[in-house]
């Protein structure tokens, strides 16, 4: 999550502590609309465990017939 706030202050200018807010909320959401096994994942992603383009994969595998994929 550091890297994600780090980029936000970076390219917009906001304080750590309004980045990290605006994280926190993003997060939230998340993880209350996305169905319960990627939810699960979202803090692991933001934290930079594991490689996250495994993750993010592995997210749109599982949410792929959400949106109508075969």
């Amino acid at each position: 999550m550091d890297e994600l706030i780090k980029r936000i202050t970076e390219k917009t200018g906001i304080s750590e502590d309004q980045a990290r807010s605006a994280v926190n909320t993003v997060s939230g959401f998340l993880k209350e609309k996305l169905p319960a096994p990627i939810a699960g994942q979202v803090d692991n992603v933001l934290s930079g465990a594991g490689g996250l383009t495994d993750k993010l994969g592995d997210a749109a595998a599982k949410a792929g017939g959400l949106f109508g994929s075969s």
